[in-house]
């Protein structure tokens, strides 16, 4: 199966094998996206977004993360090697804990999110919630 085949089937549910659970693949996530922000809330506001649209689009939190073009981690679809690299990360077992952990709240219920570098085309039709870190969030 090719990569991308390999990626829709995984973020629609249709392949639950790979030994990769939803917990590791929001954690890997959280890492990608802000394992580098020191922020208090950095890492959980990312989890709060992931939550935020699972909610809103009926979809499990795994199916968000690995969605087409949301999270820009993912989007090589080299999904076995990021998820390696999340691993060795010395703040994963921190993102694990936040993905299982009680919910939190830092954005508001935002929804949206980007690097305050980035200029989306979507952003000026959603209310800025907070910044933290180097990200912006909406809903």
């Amino acid at each position: 199966m090719k990569t991308k085949q390999l990626l829709f089937a995984l973020a629609m549910g249709l392949l639950s094998n790979l030994s990769v659970n939803a917990s590791e693949i929001v954690a890997a996530t959280l890492i990608l996206e802000a394992g580098g922000e020191y922020a208090t809330g950095s890492m959980e506001a990312v989890n709060e977004v992931i939550r935020n649209r699972a909610a809103k689009r009926k979809l499990t939190t795994r199916q968000v993360c690995l969605q087409r073009k949301q999270f820009s981690c993912w989007n090589s679809g080299r999904i076995e090697q990021l998820l390696a690299k999340a691993k060795r990360h010395p703040r994963f077992s921190e993102a694990m804990a936040i993905v299982t952990g009680s919910p939190t709240n830092y954005t508001g219920g935002a929804d949206h999110y980007h690097a305050d570098y980035c200029n989306p085309y979507w952003a000026s039709s959603m209310k800025k919630t907070c910044t933290i870190g180097k990200h912006i969030f909406y809903k």
